[in-house]
């Protein structure tokens, strides 16, 4: 089998570059959905503003967090204003989220609240983690009814039945969508150990050749009704996704030799015995 060394400490491209956006697959829905191309330099609260006309909340300097002194999410639940830091991939991509998704960011904002008021700013309950996992690192696997085998297949790590046998479901009946900016950030430099956790959705037939503002306000929804319900805290979601095993977004897992390294596709644990 192939063995490679994980690289274990991620640090982002230091400068702003529109380039290394455009040329990834993994920016590809962004650079479509937002005028990023044209950017020369780190965008300004201004712009990420105007991206977010639709949004239920604005773009702050960090600066008005830090001298306000309330949590992170208190302060977002009580100015809907959102602190972002300047020249930062992790914020700039948390803002891209709050456009695409916005219902289900408030969403998500309120959740945190609800748990905070009921368990204190300190303990982090099962829910609130669970909300951060997804919220950092979310991927969402769109299924429509054809490849509903898909969640058992990944679920189980059949990696190779999946992305390699079955390989041409994947954007015919499988629609991969990165919610989560941490993983937006990390795709700036992308490394064998990149992995996502996976929220599993049913979509409708076609589904894969809507356009982009349809995909997402109907992904939007779904979330918002899906969360309210309590998916997140379904065992069977929230599983790992080894992001550069998806098809098309990594250049190198053209070669099925590239899914035989099984210190990144790892095969499910045996029980001990």
């Amino acid at each position: 089998m192939q063995k490679t060394v994980i690289k274990n400490r991620f640090m982002p491209p230091a400068a702003w570059s529109s380039q290394l956006l455009r040329a990834s697959p993994l920016f590809s829905d962004l650079c479509q959905s937002f005028a990023i191309s044209q950017l020369t330099d780190w965008p300004d609260i201004g712009w990420l503003n105007h991206c977010a006309m639709q949004a239920p909340v604005q773009f702050v300097d960090n600066d008005e967090l830090a001298a306000d002194g309330r949590y992170y999410e208190e302060y977002i639940y009580a100015t809907k204003s959102v602190p972002t830091r300047k020249d930062n991939w992790h914020d700039f991509f948390g803002a891209l989220i709050w456009c695409l998704f916005p219902q289900t960011k408030a969403l998500l904002n309120r959740l945190h609240i609800s748990e905070i008021n009921q368990h204190g700013q300190k303990q982090r309950t099962k829910l609130r983690n669970k909300l951060t996992l997804f919220d950092e690192c979310g991927v969402l696997i769109c299924l429509e009814p054809a490849a509903a085998v898909h969640a058992t297949l990944l679920r189980n790590h059949q990696w190779q039945q999946s992305f390699v046998d079955r390989r041409a479901d994947w954007w015919q009946s499988i629609r991969p969508v990165i919610f989560g900016h941490a993983i937006y950030e990390m795709a700036t430099a992308p490394f064998l150990g990149l992995t996502a956790k996976t929220l599993f959705i049913e979509v409708p037939a076609g589904f894969s050749q809507w356009s982009l503002a349809s995909t997402y306000a109907y992904l939007d929804k779904e979330l918002l009704t899906q969360i309210t319900k309590g998916v997140l805290q379904n065992p069977a979601q929230l599983t790992p996704l080894p992001l550069l095993g998806v098809p098309l977004w990594y250049a190198a897992n053209q070669e099925p030799q590239f899914y035989t390294n099984e210190d990144y596709f790892r095969p499910t644990r045996q029980p001990a015995g």
